[in-house]
């Protein structure tokens, strides 16, 4: 399969996850405005799928929120089903993905660099007391 086919495919069942998503999880515990669908891996021959989902809060609602996809996934498959043609509808497996967080740490990083590097400039153009 053309791996230009395959990422068409992933892209596909990627928007359609992320607007599933509120109709999935609505009435659910944990809100759905709290998940971003941030990409997904078909194998190649399509039969399953890895969606990388990003997850705001702390650790405790992050593993609800990835036990509540999970637990969903045929709803979400159905879905799939429905809007994409494909000759086989995929099995979704749901990962936390923890990109975004590395980046804002990375983020946070340089603005820390960045500040030192402002203030030690000014601490070096004092004028020395006279002896």
């Amino acid at each position: 399969m053309a791996v230009d086919r395959l990422e068409r495919i992933n892209s596909l069942l990627k928007r359609v996850i992320a607007e599933s998503v509120h109709v999935v999880m609505q009435g659910d515990p944990v809100k759905p405005g709290l998940f971003t669908v941030t990409s997904v891996a078909c194998g190649k021959d399509l039969r399953d799928a890895t969606v990388k989902v990003s997850v705001f809060g702390d650790d405790s609602v992050k593993e609800l929120g990835i036990k509540h996809l999970s637990r969903n996934a045929r709803r979400f498959q159905e879905i799939i089903n429905r809007e994409v043609r494909l000759k086989f509808t995929p099995r979704l497996t749901f990962q936390l993905d923890k990109s975004l967080e590395k980046g804002d740490e990375v983020l946070s990083i340089i603005d820390r660099i960045e500040r030192l590097n402002k203030e030690a400039p000014a601490k070096e153009e004092a004028p020395q007391p006279a002896e």
